[in-house]
């Protein structure tokens, strides 16, 4: 199992959803990087649930810095984050243990890792492994703000309801990353939310698309293949877990277009080179054009729900049926906005290095 992403700064996860912490270590950051230990505590809000839309357990988060800083200033020496669980009902997970839940790893987890895997709440391929992200991802932000880079994303869609696009991206940008659920449109947050309590109480859940910018990118970042911007976002954004589809700029929709249309046309504002649309999201062969960074993620509904579904029970071999109890969210979207924030950060962390 191979847990580490990135080359010139690179991030490492460890520790299962049941087991006694999570964290990640991050290496590669330069030394003498402000830590604001405030704002990783509010970025790990931001990913806590909310209320009666999201799964009743509820972590404190309390994190602790192991290595790597010292009188609050990074060292240059891996930085190491652990977050202990505190909040853990194992049991919930004894009875199911060898019943396969749909579009969850547990089948192939078994399969990979020959049944020594941790089955509890899905182990290390839990969402609660991304609270280890959101605090290293933090740390990549406070970095990323210091040159003048600023990330944010909204929910673009949620249960078939649609928030407004973004406007002006400096100011949506402050706005979305002070909200529990970020939508451009207060009144649009409402009725999503209204949409999700309608699923929980058919014991369903919900999905959604996540839409994020990324301004203050240098024109040159990235490389023509392989490395390109797309491709290693992609990789990356790709290991959240519910993402099942990433795409920039106009995205799909491109291929309605003809050339004519679809076509950023450049043009000179006063020194600056800039393009009058955007529909290739900031990238040109790979490359950023100086023009913001657009895409969006398609987060699938929460495959825990309360439905009877038909399963397997892959140690007996044979059809089952299996009705999810224990604790799970009617929908992610508006806790994963901060993971694809944090995710970015640390990608566009390394894509400055090279």
């Amino acid at each position: 199992m191979k847990n580490t992403f990135g080359n010139n700064v690179s991030v490492t996860l460890f520790g299962e959803s049941h087991g006694k912490a999570i964290g990640a270590v991050v290496d590669g950051l330069p030394a003498g990087i402000k830590i604001d230990t405030d704002f990783i505590k509010s970025q790990l809000t931001l990913r806590r649930p909310v209320g009666s839309i999201s799964t009743p357990r509820v972590e404190a988060d309390n994190f602790e810095i192991l290595s790597g800083v010292f009188e609050g200033f990074t060292t240059g020496t891996p930085i190491c984050i652990i977050i202990p669980n505190e909040n853990t009902k194992s049991k919930d997970y004894s009875e199911i243990m060898s019943k396969a839940r749909p579009s969850h790893a547990d089948y192939t987890a078994h399969i990979k890792y020959g049944g020594f895997e941790d089955y509890r709440g899905g182990g290390h391929f839990s969402g609660r492994i991304t609270a280890a992200i959101v605090a290293a991802g933090a740390i990549a932000i406070s970095y990323l703000k210091q040159k003048n880079i600023h990330i944010g994303t909204h929910i673009s869609r949620c249960a078939g309801v649609d928030d407004v696009a973004f406007g002006d991206y400096e100011s949506d940008i402050d706005a979305l990353n002070s909200k529990q659920f970020a939508t451009l449109d207060d009144d649009k947050a409402k009725l999503m939310q209204q949409k999700i309590m309608e699923a929980k109480t058919q014991g369903d859940s919900v999905g959604g698309i996540l839409e994020t910018v990324v301004t203050g990118l240098p024109v040159g970042l990235g490389e023509p293949w392989f490395d390109s911007v797309e491709s290693v976002l992609s990789h990356a954004l790709f290991s959240i877990p519910a993402v099942k589809g990433v795409e920039f700029g106009a995205g799909f929709s491109i291929s309605d277009m003809n050339g004519s249309a679809a076509n950023d046309c450049f043009y000179m504002d006063g020194d600056t080179v800039k393009t009058k649309t955007n529909n290739n999201g900031g990238i040109n062969g790979g490359i950023t054009n100086g023009i913001p960074v657009i895409f969006r993620c398609a987060v699938k509904p929460t495959p825990t729900i309360s439905v009877e579904q038909q399963t397997v029970d892959f140690k007996k071999m044979e059809n089952t049926v299996l009705s999810s109890g224990g604790r799970h969210d009617p929908c992610i979207v508006h806790r994963a906005r901060v993971v694809v924030d944090s995710i970015t950060a640390l990608v566009i962390c390394d894509l400055v290095g090279k």
